[in-house]
Formats: structure tokens, sequence, C-alpha cells
């Protein structure tokens, strides 16, 4: 399995991964690896049948994404990691953090749950129809604009919306409808228990995929675990509300004082 990868920042430096949505690519998170270059060594790839990472036949497991990355990691010489996952990526963080627990230093969960749970699994097959018969069409690409961002963002920020709509065109619909057969089955609400590490829950006030409700109950379940709810923000919070997003990330990382990490 090629998986695709940018690994920046100081050498020595503790290492900050971060896993992408579903249909997006590691360029998700461009303003976050900004933000982070100075004290931490970021880590962003491509998960399975996303961007450059190879896309292998489907149907996929969330077990099957955790196995890449750790691999990934292996093969970097990496033993620990802080975790940071959005959607998709937060599935990967929670089965990871549960099944690897000296792996995960800490963990940031953004917008995600451990299950969609049967209400989802039509909005799931009308995904998979539209890309296994029609390919990464614009009607899918708007339909989940809709649920990223307000319809406020997508007319101020036009540019930064057609980025993260660029991702999704260039998303082979192979892997896409491979990956939404993996969360259409996700269950990881038994493994949220055995989570020991600091954990940040993080979620757009409007979210309407992975509601609020949705990240109260992982933050419910994950002893010690702190909420942020970002206000106007919808699923892709990070991106939409990155300045909040970005300032909550560093101060739940390291306190506010401490020095960057020399190179």
């Amino acid at each position: 399995m090629k998986t695709n990868y940018f690994l920046e920042g100081p050498a020595k430096a503790p290492v900050v991964v971060m896993a992408h949505a579903l249909g997006a690519t590691l360029r998700l998170w461009d303003a976050q690896a900004a933000a982070l270059a100075d004290r931490y060594r970021v880590l962003r790839y491509d998960v399975r049948g996303h961007g450059e990472s190879e896309v292998p036949p489907g149907p996929y497991t969330v077990e099957q994404m955790v196995a890449d990355l750790r691999a990934l990691l292996e093969s970097l010489g990496i033993f620990e990691v802080h975790f940071v996952g959005l959607s998709m990526g937060g599935c990967i963080g929670m089965a990871l953090a549960s099944a690897a627990p000296d792996v995960v230093a800490s963990l940031v969960l953004c917008d995600t749950t451990p299950c969609y749970g049967p209400e989802a699994k039509p909005r799931w097959d009308e995904r998979i129809r539209i890309a296994e018969t029609q390919g990464m069409t614009g009607d899918l690409i708007e339909k989940t604009m809709e649920i990223w961002f307000t319809p406020g963002f997508r007319a101020r920020q036009r540019g930064a919306v057609d980025r993260v709509r660029a991702m999704l065109r260039h998303t082979d619909p192979r892997g896409y409808a491979a990956a939404v057969r993996a969360l259409g089955v996700v269950d990881l609400r038994a493994t949220l228990g055995a989570i020991r590490c600091p954990t940040l829950v993080v979620v757009g006030e409007q979210d309407p995929g992975t509601t609020p409700a949705m990240a109260r109950g992982i933050h419910e379940s994950i002893a010690g675990s702190r909420l942020l709810v970002i206000p106007g923000a919808m699923h892709c919070s990070v991106v939409e509300a990155a300045d909040v997003f970005n300032r909550a990330l560093l101060e739940f990382l390291a306190p506010p004082d401490l020095p960057p990490t020399p190179a």
C-alpha cells in the first residue's frame, strides 16, 4: 500500500499526524501545518483511495486505514504521535487510540462520530451510486459543500471553497465509494471508554452531518476529554474557522508559554 505524505517541521519536535475527511486530501490541513510549523513535526497524509495514495480495490474498513497509518509511522521511525482527525480522519484516530494507546499521546477529534447509524444509510447509498455511475460530479460535490460550509462562508471565501471542491473533483471515485462503505458500517462506540490519552473534541455549531450532540456523546464517553463547539461553523470547521481552531489546537497541544522546539 503506497501512502502519499508530507513530513515537515523540526526534526526533533513532537510529531502531529493529521488525517483528512472523506473526499479530501492532505492539503486540507495547509493552514494547520503552517500554524504548527515552528514547534511541531507535522505528518499529513492521503488516506487510501484519496489524493496521491494508492487506490486498492474496495470496500475499505477503518481498521485497514489504521493499519495503513501504523505502517507509515513504522516506515518513518515514528513511535508516538499527537493525532488530529476530521470526520473520516476522526474515525481513524478513535480506532488508533483504542488499538494502540502507546502510540497516541493525545487526540483531537473534529466533526466526527464513532457510528453514523442506520439513518445515514440512504445518504451513503446515494453517494456510492453517484460515484460509481457518474464519477465525482458537480452535484455530489455541491451537496458536500452545503454540509461542509455555511452559505456565508461559501459566498465570502470562494477561493478556499474552490480549493476543497478541487480535492473532491480529483478524488478517484473508486476510492471514494470504497471509503464511504467503510464509514457506513463503522461502529467504534464500544471502544471509546478505553481511550485514556488527553482528548479534545471539536464540532461546528451548525454541523448537520456529525452534530454537536454526536460530539457531546464522544466527550461523555472519553474520560477527561474537553469539548469545543465552534460558533457559526459547519462540518469542515477546521477550514471555515481555521483561526479559532488553530488557537485551540495549539493551546491543547502545549501551554502557551512553552518555547518553540529547536530544530
